[in-house]
């Protein structure tokens, strides 16, 4: 319903239940949760944050995010069961969304289990879930790039499979891709251009 909220942050307020930030835009003022790390980085003046409006029986709330890709994995993440938007923030907090895309592509679910509250099994749970819904996203066609990039074909495959799956625009991913891979070493993993392609679009 809500892609984003353009306005101007009026309040932040950190209690036991979450962090929270509220942006007036056109004379209405949005309570929107968010996570610690973004709660930190803003403040007050005009802001962007791409927004989740969650709807449960009782009442309904919004999810704010500094950038898009970490609301698209929030997304992601609260459609694994056992995984609400609590649990999906917790994981945001605790890791940059590339670290978080990294593990899932490497099936290390180990790495899940330092976020609070996440044991071994919901770890592997999210790294099964999330792992089919990143990397089985059929793209049209690979991007193609520089061809003086000699980095593995298969690791520029994958990092394009999860931009897809994101929502990102083939010519946006072209870009990023084309960009980061040149800045990379031949030696860079999916994780490393995911990282650096991430940073690129979300300028």
């Amino acid at each position: 319903m809500y892609d984003y909220i353009k306005g101007i942050l009026t309040n932040k307020t950190n209690t036991s239940k979450g962090a929270f930030v509220t942006v007036e835009a056109g004379g209405v003022g949005y309570l929107l949760e968010v996570t610690g790390r973004d709660f930190s980085k803003l403040s007050d003046g005009d802001i962007k944050i791409y927004s989740v409006l969650l709807h449960k029986e009782e009442r309904m709330s919004l999810c704010g995010f500094s950038r898009r890709e970490e609301r698209d994995i929030f997304n992601i993440l609260t459609s694994v069961s056992g995984v609400g938007s609590k649990m999906a923030l917790v994981l945001l907090d605790e890791f940059e969304s590339s670290e978080l895309i990294g593990f899932v592509i490497d099936g290390n679910y180990k790495e899940l289990t330092r976020a609070k509250g996440v044991g071994p099994k919901l770890a592997q749970k999210i790294i099964l879930e999330l792992k089919d819904k990143l990397m089985n996203y059929q793209a049209d066609e690979p991007v193609k790039i520089s061809p003086a990039v000699k980095i593995d074909n298969k690791a520029v495959e994958d990092a394009q499979t999860v931009l897809v799956s994101l929502g990102y625009e083939r010519k946006e991913i072209q870009d990023a891709l084309t960009k980061s891979t040149s800045q990379l070493s031949e030696n860079a993993g999916a994780e490393d251009i995911l990282k650096e392609a991430l940073k690129i679009l979300s300028i």
